[in-house]
């Protein structure tokens, strides 16, 4: 409830009136007197308590600030701060400790330990600890991706090499398959040729066992080596053309005894030597298998055995048992 008593005023300085006004003119200054009260007493604390908040949330947010910087720097950081003496921070006019209480500690102390510190230190360490995990993870993933991609990579190489392996395995045996046809081929070809060759050619005699053989080398011979094969047999033992041709001689012939030369078609020669007769002449035809003459022991001769040499056309001594298994003949 307002009061009509007028508030006290303070006598007026020299120079100055009630008035508010100097006497000179100018605005007068007040000269009232401040007297602690309750009531002021306690407006001032107040407003102490207004600026120690504000003083406290700021203490607050620099803690919050405090926190921030030592999660960036990492646990690393933190181990090292943890590990050092408190770092003071000196702080504005007005912000520091006075004489309403310290200053805050998340602020003026760096380093000192709290519930907050801890708290930052879990969260930095829990923060790097997600990171390493993450990054190991993506390392294992890279290897494992690695040694699968090297994996097939062998993989394909050792297919590759066993499907080229396999296919020069598989052309070898087609290879061989093929020769081996081919020389079967050529045996029977050459079977069959005998066969039809054996029906134009015929042995030289029947129940003989080979006692000499080409090129054996004896001074039985005058040349030093025998120029034929021996064929020896019973005394009186058929003597047969060996192939369709010409007599083309008959009769004695010193060292060989009874001889005869038949000429074949083709121009080959074939002599007899050491007959015990002679049953053709001179100009005469005959076929394969026809009788020339007999087996005896005429001429230069230990035993009763035929002498059989074969020259070409162009007159060089073959060996009679090779040409006569050319063509078929089995001796």
């Amino acid at each position: 409830m307002a009061s009509n008593t007028p508030a006290p005023q303070a006598p007026a300085g020299p120079g100055y009136s009630h008035s508010g006004f100097r006497e000179d003119g100018g605005p007068e200054r007040s000269t009232d007197e401040w007297n602690p009260s309750a009531e002021t007493i306690g407006s001032n604390r107040g407003k102490h308590r207004v600026l120690r908040q504000q003083r406290r949330a700021f203490a607050r947010s620099s803690t919050v600030l405090g926190v921030g910087v030592i999660a960036a720097v990492g646990a690393g950081g933190i181990a090292t701060a943890q590990d050092k003496a408190p770092i003071t921070i000196s702080l504005p006019d007005g912000l520091g400790g006075d004489e309403e209480g310290p200053a805050p500690v998340g602020l003026a102390t760096m380093g000192a330990p709290g519930a907050q510190a801890e708290e930052a230190d879990a969260a930095a360490g829990d923060a790097l600890r997600s990171r390493i995990l993450q990054q190991a993870e993506q390392q294992q993933a890279t290897a494992d991706a690695e040694r699968r991609a090297a994996a097939e990579k062998a993989a394909a190489e050792q297919a590759a090499e066993d499907a080229k392996q396999a296919a020069t395995d598989a052309k070898k045996k087609a290879d061989e398959a093929k020769k081996k046809a081919a020389e079967e081929a050529k045996k029977k070809a050459e079977a069959e040729r005998l066969a039809k060759l054996a029906k134009s050619f015929s042995p030289p005699t029947s129940n003989y066992r080979i006692t000499s053989v080409y090129g054996q080398s004896g001074s039985m011979w005058s040349s030093g080596q025998h120029t034929g094969v021996d064929f020896a047999a019973s005394a009186g033992t058929p003597t047969k053309a060996v192939g369709a041709g010409t007599i083309k001689s008959a009769g004695m012939a010193g060292a060989y005894g009874l001889q005869t030369i038949l000429q074949l078609n083709d121009g080959t020669e074939v002599m007899y030597a050491h007959q015990s007769s002679i049953n053709v002449s001179v100009g005469q035809k005959v076929a394969a298998g026809d009788m020339i003459g007999r087996v005896g022991a005429t001429g230069n001769v230990t035993g009763d055995h035929l002498h059989l040499e074969v020259r070409t056309p162009g007159g060089s001594v073959i060996d009679p048992l090779a040409w006569l298994r050319s063509k078929g003949v089995p001796v």
